[in-house]
């Protein structure tokens, strides 16, 4: 398969400021209508698919979506230490990011997924957002299962695509700091300064707040926040940004080249990560 493929993404017209994928910039991603995103985010919409069809099987299979018992949740593939680490199922690594706490998670995590998919896909593509969320997500599910280890909280269950979006908003806190996006390039205005400025700020406003509730929590004996899964999927998601920023406005296939070398290291780093969990 060829970039053009797995970025699905036209080709800039002459005057047109572009992304580095190829998209064309006409309207930047805070001030497009969400439902004109389908074609530019095609993993973005993928994803939440992905989330809610899981959602619905857990209602048809006789899981109380308002409350899932933990039964349930470890039924549909969510995360616990146990039974990933004594029993060996390591797909609960994936899974879990799959798997909601009920209505009102799904929702607010899917409406997260949305903004910052549609922000974010244009810059990554196809491929590169599908493996920010997979990595991002497995990322924070390996270090809540590794606090589980150390503190001896076998008995947690830990399920949601929160550790996968702030993965998301950890790499576009990166991808928006480059200059050379405003920079006019074959004959192409870059992307307003000012425009990305703001975008990035409201980013880093969006993490810094969802952290800071999350932090907030351990003093609340309301709802338990796995905080351990939000930081290393935002951990992983700001370093996952650091070896793209070169090659950024190098062209489509210089990009997704970077892209591949770049997440086949951290996939295999977040591999030998587990395997330390393993012997703990």
């Amino acid at each position: 398969m060829n970039s053009s493929e797995n970025f699905s993404m036209e080709p800039a017209r002459p005057g047109e400021p572009a992304y580095p994928t190829g998209a064309p910039v006409v309207e930047l991603p805070a001030r497009r209508s969400r439902f004109a995103g389908v074609k530019l985010s095609p993993a973005t919409y993928l994803l939440l698919g992905i989330n809610i069809a899981v959602f619905l099987w857990m209602g048809y299979r006789g899981a109380d979506l308002r409350l899932p018992s933990l039964a349930d949740l470890i039924r549909f593939g969510a995360n616990n230490s146990d039974l990933v680490i004594v029993h060996g199922q390591w797909w609960r690594i994936i899974s879990a990011m799959f798997v909601h706490v009920g209505l009102i998670h799904l929702a607010t995590n899917m409406w997260c997924l949305w903004n910052l998919g549609l922000l974010g896909e244009p810059l990554l593509g196809f491929f590169g957002m599908i493996s920010v969320y997979l990595l991002s997500g497995a990322a924070g599910n390996l270090l809540s299962i590794a606090w589980d280890v150390i503190w001896k909280q076998h008995g947690q269950v830990g399920a949601g695509a929160s550790g996968a979006v702030f993965g998301i908003a950890g790499i576009l806190i990166v991808l928006l700091s480059n200059k050379r996006l405003s920079e006019s390039r074959g004959g192409r205005p870059g992307i307003p300064w000012m425009e990305l400025r703001a975008l990035r700020k409201s980013v880093i406003q969006f993490a810094g707040l969802n952290l800071a509730i999350g932090l907030a929590s351990i003093f609340f004996d309301v709802v338990r926040i796995d905080n351990s899964a939000h930081i290393g999927g935002f951990v992983c998601g700001l370093a996952m940004g650091v070896p793209l920023l070169p090659e950024m406005t190098s062209g489509r296939v210089k990009y997704l080249e970077r892209q591949k070398v770049a997440f086949l290291g951290f996939a295999l780093l977040l591999s030998l990560f587990g395997y330390f969990i393993s012997r703990l």
